[in-house]
């Protein structure tokens, strides 16, 4: 589906760029360390992801304490949103590393089964006795293709450290502009999964995070493994079309990712779209943001189970502003479901108690203005010169195919909501399937909430098994934000993947289009 998307961080400016000659410096550095870091043992590997670890506990109060005035939130957000998931990701890495140094290859997840349709499921999580006991109840599995068994899952795994003499290569990570883990985890994950040095910018949103990392992460830099940069488009321009550079990562826009793959709109863009011919050469990742839909499937729930989804649904929505990428954006409800208006005004009512948030992402009041302009919208908490009230909008038309609200990414703290199907739970579910796949835009996450006592129903339990299949989506989460799914880092958080040149879906082991993954509560 074609996003109508609105600009997102053009109006971002960096208040350091890096010098053209830096630029230069810093791919040239990294380029003459591509090898060497491709070439060092696990070992020395699990040595340097201890040594940024202690950078990041290091580093972490100052790191959350500028987080939280940056964005106007409180430490705890900024706690579990930076140096908390970038510990867990380096330590696993480390976990990982140091079982391939013993065997290698790390362990196929905690158990595999091939279900009754012949596809591998690999469980992921809980990864440990630690995460059993924090976390009980909770589980997350991947889905393989079709055809993929256990073998052929194994021969995918930790590829980069089956091949000899590796050369390495460079890669470019444009960070992302909000949640501060994001940058080091994604240039984690080139580094020590793939084997490449890094490149990492700074958006120019949370470049105030950039020199916590550059101390945290010194172990990198001062071998000359890594570099980080700072500026605007410009900078991005300079480094994607580097003729040093291997491959790129974006966390960002659909818009900065076509610019960057197609050039700018116009006649030469359609004609490089029409003839495959891209403007970019070299293999580029994504994660573009989603309409990220929240299905409620109908049931006579008690007063507690609704106070429990609306909780949920107005977490999603008020952390980091609703800044983020899985936030909850459009509620999918049942047509004629007796419980939807006391869920929507126990939802109203978790908003109108929720105090409003700095709107700190450039273009937000813009995008708010625009998507709401067109509606009756419920408003909540006070707005200000930089805070937006929260707005709640009931009542979509699901059959309308050119409502924004399901083809734009508000990016802000919109919610609305829709109907579909019928009270009947297995024709909700097949519908709601349906309707977030084609309706609304992204393949990066939703969420069905859906009780315990359903699933007892072996036809709805049939039926929700084959939503979680049919939905078109990297993370398929039940009954919790499907935000944890990243968090965890033991679950493949969903990524576009795409080799430029032929610009097909790349064999990257695990994005949105070779395997999906579940992510269920208690």
């Amino acid at each position: 589906m074609a996003s109508a998307s609105l600009t997102m961080s053009a109006g971002a400016v960096s208040a350091a760029p890096t010098e053209a000659k830096a630029i230069d410096h810093a791919v040239e550095t990294v380029k003459e360390r591509a090898r060497e870091f491709a070439r060092l043992k696990p070992e020395a590997k699990v040595a340097l992801l201890r040594e940024c670890m202690a950078g990041v506990v290091a580093e972490a109060p100052s790191w959350v304490v500028e987080g939280a005035r940056a964005r106007g939130s409180s430490p705890a957000e900024e706690w579990l949103g930076g140096p908390s998931p970038t510990v867990r990701m380096f330590r696993l890495l480390a976990e990982s590393l140091e079982q391939i140094a013993a065997s290698g290859t790390p362990p196929l997840g905690r158990g595999t089964r091939m279900r009754a349709d012949g596809r591998l499921e690999i469980s992921l999580f809980p990864a440990s006795t630690l995460d059993r006991v924090t976390f009980a109840g909770f589980s997350g599995h991947v889905l393989m293709d079709p055809g993929v068994d256990a073998e052929g899952a194994r021969a995918r795994q930790a590829a980069f450290y089956r091949e000899r003499d590796p050369d390495g290569g460079v890669s470019v990570v444009l960070g992302a502009g909000n949640v501060s883990s994001i940058p080091p985890m994604d240039v984690a994950t080139k580094m020590f999964i793939e084997g490449k040095t890094c490149v990492l910018k700074m958006n120019p949103v949370n470049e105030w995070v950039g020199p916590f990392l550059e101390r945290a992460l010194a172990p990198l830099i001062s071998r000359g493994y890594l570099r980080v940069v700072y500026g605007g488009a410009e900078i991005g321009e300079a480094l994607v079309y580097h003729p040093l550079v291997d491959d790129v990562h974006i966390t960002g826009s659909d818009r900065t990712h076509d610019l960057i793959v197609w050039g700018p709109p116009g006649p030469e863009r359609e004609r490089r779209m029409a003839t495959n011919n891209p403007l970019l050469e070299v293999p580029i990742s994504s994660e573009l943001g989603n309409v990220s839909g929240v299905a409620i499937v109908p049931h006579a729930y008690s007063d507690d189970e609704l106070w429990f989804m609306s909780r949920n649904v107005v977490t999603m929505v008020f952390n980091n502003g609703s800044f983020n990428c899985n936030a909850a954006k459009v509620l999918v409800t049942a047509r004629g479901w007796g419980q939807r208006d006391k869920l929507l005004d126990m939802i109203a009512r978790g908003l109108s108690n929720a105090p409003t948030r700095k709107a700190y992402y450039p273009g937000a009041f813009e995008r708010y203005g625009t998507l709401l302009e067109a509606h009756d919208a419920e408003r909540f908490g006070e707005g200000g010169k930089d805070k937006l009230p929260w707005a709640l909008v009931r009542g979509l038309d699901a059959s309308k195919r050119d409502e924004q609200l399901f083809t734009t990414e508000p990016f802000c703290g919109i919610l609305s909501e829709t109907s579909v199907a019928t009270p009947d739970p297995v024709e909700f579910l097949e519908e709601a399937t349906s309707f977030m796949n084609d309706r609304l835009w992204g393949t990066l996450n939703t969420l069905l909430m859906v009780p315990p006592k359903l699933e007892a129903d072996p036809a709805v339990a049939a039926a929700l098994d084959r939503a979680i299949v049919g939905l078109r989506y990297g993370t398929v989460a039940i009954n919790h934000w499907p935000a944890l799914g990243y968090a965890f880092g033991t679950m493949p958080w969903a990524i576009r993947a795409r080799r430029s040149r032929k610009f097909r879906a790349a064999s990257a082991g695990c994005t949105t289009r070779t395997c999906s993954t579940a992510w269920r509560s208690p």
